[in-house]
This record gives C-alpha cells, sequence and structure tokens, in this order.
C-alpha cells in the first residue's frame, strides 16, 4: 500500500569523506499503516541494480543513533512512526556508484497480529546529484 514512499530518493548522499566514501545513506519510511517497534524489524535488504548488500553493511536510525540489524533485534525502547523518516545507512567502499542506478529497499515486518510477515518494497531509479553531493 505504501511502498512506493519508502525511498526518499532525494535524500541519497554519501557518507564519510568526499574524497573517499565509506558508504551512503537515504531516509525511508515505514511500508505499514501504524508505527512499529525496531525489534519488529526482521529484515532491511537494499539492493543496487539488483545486487543484494550484506546485512552486516546495513544501519538504521531513526533519530536516537544507529544500530546495526542485529541490536536491533532486542532494541524493545525504540520506535519507528509511521511517516516518520528514518535513515538507512550502508558501508559500501567508494559511496553509491556514479551515474543513474536502481536502489531497492525491502521491508519484513513481524507484526504481532498477521499469521505472516509484513513485506514491503521499492524501488527507484536514482543518482547522487549535485546537490546531494554538495550536503555529504
Amino acid at each position: 500500500m505504501f511502498d512506493k514512499y519508502l525511498i526518499q530518493a532525494d535524500s541519497l548522499r554519501n557518507t564519510g569523506p568526499a574524497e573517499a566514501p565509506t558508504g551512503f545513506a537515504f531516509d525511508a519510511k515505514l511500508g505499514y499503516y501504524r508505527g512499529i517497534g525496531l525489534s519488529m524489524i526482521e529484515k532491511l535488504d537494499v539492493s543496487i541494480d539488483g545486487t543484494l548488500l550484506p546485512r552486516e553493511a546495513v544501519r538504521f536510525d531513526e533519530g536516537r543513533g544507529p544500530l546495526t540489524l542485529a541490536a536491533m533485534e532486542t532494541a524493545y525502547d525504540r520506535r519507528w512512526a509511521f511517516g516518520a523518516k528514518a535513515t538507512i545507512l550502508v558501508a559500501h567502499p567508494g559511496g553509491f556508484p556514479a551515474g543513474e542506478h536502481e536502489l531497492s529497499l525491502t521491508e519484513q515486518l513481524r507484526v504481532s497480529y498477521l499469521p505472516f510477515p509484513s513485506i514491503n518494497s521499492d524501488t527507484k531509479r536514482v543518482s547522487l546529484g549535485e546537490a546531494a553531493d554538495a550536503a555529504a
């Protein structure tokens, strides 16, 4: 339902030193109609051009500091509110590749009253623009 709103394409930026980026980041929204505890987020899969990036490279920050996906499993006191932007940080030597690429995000959520996981995906054609490069 909210899949097309997951990736905030205009937020894409490289992280680390401008001359040698160590990764990239982008803002995302929750694809579920209610807020959810971070411990209920089972997966955040990030792909570039169909290549899944390693789970260990992904960090999540809803505004209280970045967590690994493994640390989120026990983050019982933290929530991602519906409509709120969170930052997805990805360790990726060289940062986001130059040029236009397909960026994908899949969120797999454990919802207490559903007998199956809630899976939401968004894919967008994105590139780092001049404004994004200047903000990095």
